[in-house]
């Protein structure tokens, strides 16, 4: 069988499928698709197709439909991937501009790319330690208090309150926490959180004019920093898509609902799939079976990183059945991963 024509005839039964949900019979490829060969042809190549596993028969006489193999196939060989339409790139601008915390920034991608795809949209949270520090802020609470506010790269703040020995809202004291904070900064500005940590510590160590109360709380900042990271969290939007199309769940939901509701699971499937996706733009699509969690196995994710090229600090992503328009989500994925990059990036 040709190679070439064998691809026309799987990715319009894809095409047909995405689109109606139904199953896909010689006809109707015939009748919507300019495959130039006759019928006898096409149902030969859909023959073989069967024979390898790409498509099946839903029931007898039925039309075809994709399986997992099919999908990754077509998935793999896609040739181009479907254009933004210029609304929808503004949509994407207009609807992330403005926002400046990063909860916002994070809430508003994932509703945004929940709106665009029809399917469930997952962002996780900037890793901390793959995070640069930015800024570290000294502010004197009152006599006895001091602030300490890290700033990250990717936007992400972590605050805490030192206890402190020394009166830092007098003029003395004021002279001294600016020199505390040039040195605190010296150090630890641009590197990634465990760097800065390291090095902070070593100011510690050796700094004879700091107060060691002020040095070691704000390396206990960063280390408690760094313990949050195992709280990493991810946050999504538009599991009611998941019910728009129950023909693609037909036994029930539940186990894809109490999935998403797993945050570990989601931020393992994120950062694994994501990982090295950033650089170039490059997409992961995990389909159907690949999918190594219970529950997940009758869903797709689409994932990329976001960040830059030299630092990826999370991943960004949709999940929903694998009847899915792969060209148009792949594509969507992509450009809002863009513009959150842009945003974090400053």
């Amino acid at each position: 069988m040709n190679d070439e024509r064998r691809m026309a005839v799987l990715s319009a039964i894809v095409e047909d499928y995405v689109q109606t949900s139904e199953p896909v019979g010689s006809k109707a490829l015939l009748d919507r698709h300019q495959l130039n060969v006759s019928a006898a042809t096409v149902r030969n190549d859909m023959a073989a197709l069967e024979d390898e596993g790409l498509i099946v028969a839903p029931h007898t006489s039925a039309g075809r439909i994709p399986t997992d193999a099919g999908y990754r196939l077509f998935v793999d060989r896609l040739q181009a991937i479907r254009p933004m339409s210029r609304g929808e790139r503004a949509a994407i601008t207009d609807f992330l501009e403005g926002a400046d915390e990063l909860d916002v920034v994070l809430d508003r991608t994932v509703r945004l790319l929940s709106s665009l795809t029809r399917q469930v949209a997952v962002v996780q949270y900037p890793s901390l330690t793959r995070s640069t520090v930015k800024h570290i802020e000294l502010v004197p609470m009152n006599e006895t208090r001091l602030m300490v506010v890290v700033i990250m790269g990717t936007g992400r703040v972590e605050q805490r309150i030192v206890p402190t020995t020394v009166d830092y809202t007098t003029q003395a004291g004021e002279e001294v926490l600016g020199r505390a904070r040039t040195l605190v900064n010296a150090v630890t500005r641009e590197r990634r959180l465990a760097e800065a940590r390291t090095a902070l510590k070593a100011l510690h160590d050796g700094d004879v004019e700091t107060e060691d109360a002020l040095t070691a709380g704000v390396l206990e900042a960063l280390e408690d920093a760094l313990a949050d990271e195992r709280e990493t969290k991810v946050t999504l939007a538009g599991t009611a898509n998941l019910a728009r199309s129950p023909q693609d769940f037909p036994m029930t939901l539940e186990p894809v609902l109490d999935a998403l509701e797993q945050q570990v699971v989601l931020l393992k499937l994120l950062s694994v799939e994501a990982q090295g996706t950033a650089a170039g733009g490059r997409v992961a699509v995990r389909i159907g079976s690949e999918n190594q969690v219970s529950g997940l196995q009758g869903t797709s994710l689409v994932t990329t990183a976001y960040g830059s090229e030299e630092e990826e600090v999370g991943a960004i992503g949709v999940l929903g059945p694998t009847r899915m328009d792969y060209p148009a989500t792949i594509a969507q994925v992509r450009a809002v991963a863009t513009y959150l990059s842009r945003i974090i990036n400053g």
